[in-house]
C-alpha cells in the first residue's frame, strides 16, 4: 500500500519543499489540507462568505464551473429522455408528514417560514402575530414530497407512464458545521424525480442514472469514481435502495459526488401516485430519485487542486485558453493587442469536445505577471503570453497548467510557433483532461487497501501517521441491531461505510465485523 501522495506525483508532489519552488498559495497540502483547500477557493475567486451562516457568494469563475457542469449534464440528462421543469422553493409541512421516515431523515436540518409579514415593534423587526401561515412551510431541502403531490395529479393510467423529469433549483438544509462547496446550508443541484409502472423499470432508472452520473463525473469532471449500492444505514430517507459514486480526495477521504434512489411505492403510498393498469386494476406507482450538486466542486478541488491553487478540466473550464499580453506602454504594445486578437479568433473556430475552444484575452490593466499568476490559481487549462518579441517571431509563450514546472523546479514556459500551437490546441486540451483523470485514477486505484481481514489491522490502517485511503472489506450485510453495533463502532472511529462497489470482487471470505460468511464486499473510509 503506497502512501497517498498529493496531486500528479510526476510533478508538483516531488517538488514539495524545494527552494527552487516558490508556490502561488500561501499554504500547501502537506502543511494543512482543510486551509489549503480555504486558500484555493478565495486564492481562486471562486466563492467568499455572504454574511449569512453556511450561505457562500459564488463569484464568477466557480459559478462559471458550476454552469459548465451544468450544460454537460443537463445535455446527458435531456438525452436519456427526462424533461426540465420548476417547482415552488415552499413546501406544506403536512406533505413531509404524510411519510414518516423521510420528515425524521430531515427534521434537523429543516428551515420553517411561520409568518408571512414583520412589523416595528421596539426599534426591531418582529413577526407579525397577525400575519401567522395556516399551515408552516419548510424551505425545499429536497422535492420528493412535492414532486409526489403532483405526480398524484398526472398519474391516472398506465398510458400516463413513465414520467420522466428533472429540475435545477437551490435547497436548504440548516447544516450545523459548514464548508464551502463541501456542506452549506444552501447549496445548488439538480434533482431527477420519476414514476414507473413496474419495479424493474425504476429499478433501471435508478442505474441508467447512476451511470449517467459515473460517466460525467470521469468524463467530464475528471473525478474517478466508484459506484455501488449504499448499505442500509446510509440510504436515503424513504428508500427502498440508494446508490452512488465515490471519489477519493487527495487527502484519502471521500466525498459521495452524486446519488441515485429507488423509491419504490414509499413516496406513491404518502402521496397517492396511483394509476390504472391495462387490465384495469389501481396499482402504486414506482418511483426514483437522483441528484448531484455543486459539492461536485469541491470535489474537483481536492482530487485536482495543487500548491499553486485550482487545476480545472478543459471540459468544464470557462475559458479553456487564457491568454495575457505583455504590454509596456510602448508603441509596440498595439501590435501586441492585434495579435492576440486575431489568435483568439483562431481559437475559437477550433472544435474540442464538440465544442468550440472557450478562449479569453485578458485586458485587464495589470502587470502581466500578476495576470498570470491569477489564471494559473485559478486553474485555467492553457495560459498563454505574448509580449513584443513573440510578435516579431510569430510565437507565444505556452503554460500548461498540469504541467507548471520543468525538472529543475522552474516555470514550465515554452516558447512555440503560433502557428504551430493553433493546430494543436485541441490535442492539448485533450491530453489535459486525460492527464488529469490519469493521475487521479492512479491515486484512487494505488489507495484502497484489500488486504485487511479483521478489526485490529482496519484500525492499524486508518490510525497510522500516513494518509490512509480507503478499505475494502468483506461484508456480511448485518441488518438491526448487528448493523447498529457496526456502525457505532466506525463512528468511533470517524469511519463510514460507503459503498458497495458494483464492480468489486465477489466475497470469498468471513466478514470483519461480524464473523459471519461475507456475500459482499464494502469500501469503508473517513469521509466529507
Amino acid at each position: 500500500m503506497a502512501r497517498l501522495a498529493y496531486g500528479a506525483p510526476s510533478f508538483l508532489h516531488r517538488y514539495q519543499g524545494s527552494p527552487t519552488v516558490k508556490h502561488a498559495l500561501s499554504v500547501t497540502r502537506e502543511q494543512d489540507f482543510a486551509a489549503w483547500y480555504q486558500a484555493v477557493i478565495s486564492e481562486a475567486d471562486m466563492a467568499e462568505e455572504s454574511g449569512v451562516r453556511g450561505c457562500m457568494v459564488i463569484r464568477p469563475w466557480g459559478y462559471g464551473i458550476w454552469e459548465r457542469m451544468q450544460k454537460l449534464l443537463d445535455e446527458q440528462i435531456k438525452a436519456t429522455g427526462h424533461e426540465n421543469c420548476y417547482f415552488p422553493l415552499f413546501i406544506p409541512l403536512s406533505y413531509f408528514e404524510k411519510e414518516a421516515e423521510h420528515v425524521d431523515g430531515f427534521a434537523k436540518e429543516m428551515a420553517v417560514v411561520t409568518h408571512h409579514r414583520l412589523i416595528q415593534k421596539d426599534g426591531k423587526l418582529v413577526p407579525d402575530p397577525e400575519a401567522k401561515l395556516e399551515e408552516p412551510l419548510v424551505v425545499r431541502p429536497t422535492s420528493e414530497t412535492v414532486i409526489g403531490a403532483a405526480f398524484s395529479r398526472w398519474v391516472q393510467s398506465w398510458r400516463d407512464l413513465p414520467v420522466l423529469i428533472n429540475q435545477w433549483a437551490n435547497v436548504v438544509r440548516w447544516e450545523m458545521r459548514t464548508r464551502m462547496f463541501l456542506r452549506t446550508a444552501e447549496f445548488l443541484w439538480q434533482e431527477g424525480h420519476t414514476a414507473h409502472a413496474t419495479v424493474q423499470e425504476a429499478m433501471d432508472e435508478t442505474l441508467r442514472m447512476l451511470e449517467v452520473y459515473r460517466a460525467f463525473a470521469e468524463d467530464c469532471v475528471g473525478l474517478p469514481v466508484i459506484a455501488g449500492e449504499k448499505p442500509e444505514n446510509e440510504r436515503f430517507p424513504g428508500a427502498v435502495a440508494t446508490y452512488s459514486i465515490e471519489a477519493m480526495m487527495q487527502d484519502g477521504k471521500a466525498l459521495q459526488a452524486g446519488t441515485s434512489h429507488f423509491l419504490g411505492t414509499t413516496f406513491s403510498q404518502a402521496q397517492n401516485i396511483r394509476f390504472q393498469n391495462a387490465d384495469g386494476q389501481q396499482e402504486l406507482a414506482q418511483t426514483t430519485s437522483w441528484g448531484v450538486s455543486t459539492r461536485m466542486i469541491g470535489g474537483l478541488i481536492m482530487v485536482h487542486g495543487d500548491d499553486d491553487g485550482l487545476r480545472v478540466p478543459p471540459r468544464v473550464a470557462p475559458w479553456q485558453v487564457v491568454i495575457v499580453p505583455m504590454l509596456r506602454d510602448a508603441d509596440e504594445d498595439a501590435a501586441i493587442m492585434d495579435y492576440c486578437t486575431d489568435l483568439v479568433a483562431r481559437l475559437t473556430k477550433l472544435d474540442a469536445f464538440r465544442e468550440p475552444v472557450r478562449a479569453l484575452l485578458d485586458k485587464r490593466p495589470a502587470k502581466a505577471a500578476t495576470k498570470r499568476w491569477g489564471w494559473v490559481k485559478k486553474g485555467a487549462p492553457i495560459v498563454i503570453e505574448v509580449g513584443g518579441r513573440d510578435v516579431a517571431g510569430g510565437n507565444v509563450s505556452v503554460i500548461r497548467r498540469d504541467r507548471l514546472y520543468r525538472e529543475d523546479g522552474k516555470l514550465d514556459s515554452r516558447i512555440i510557433a503560433r502557428e504551430d500551437f493553433v493546430a494543436d490546441t485541441v490535442a492539448t486540451l485533450e491530453d489535459i483532461q486525460a492527464s488529469l483523470f490519469g493521475d487521479a485514477k492512479a491515486s484512487l486505484d494505488g489507495n484502497i487497501n484489500r488486504s485487511i481481514t479483521d478489526i485490529d489491522a482496519m484500525k492499524a490502517y486508518f490510525n497510522a501517521s500516513r494518509k490512509p485511503g480507503w478499505a475494502l472489506v468483506q461484508w456480511a450485510k448485518p441488518t438491526g441491531v448487528e448493523l447498529e453495533k457496526v456502525v457505532q463502532w466506525l463512528k468511533g472511529e470517524k469511519l463510514t461505510l460507503r459503498n458497495v462497489p458494483s464492480d468489486a470482487e465477489a466475497a470469498d471470505g468471513l466478514c470483519i465485523f461480524t464473523g459471519e460468511k461475507a456475500v459482499e464486499r464494502v469500501l469503508v473510509g473517513r469521509a466529507y
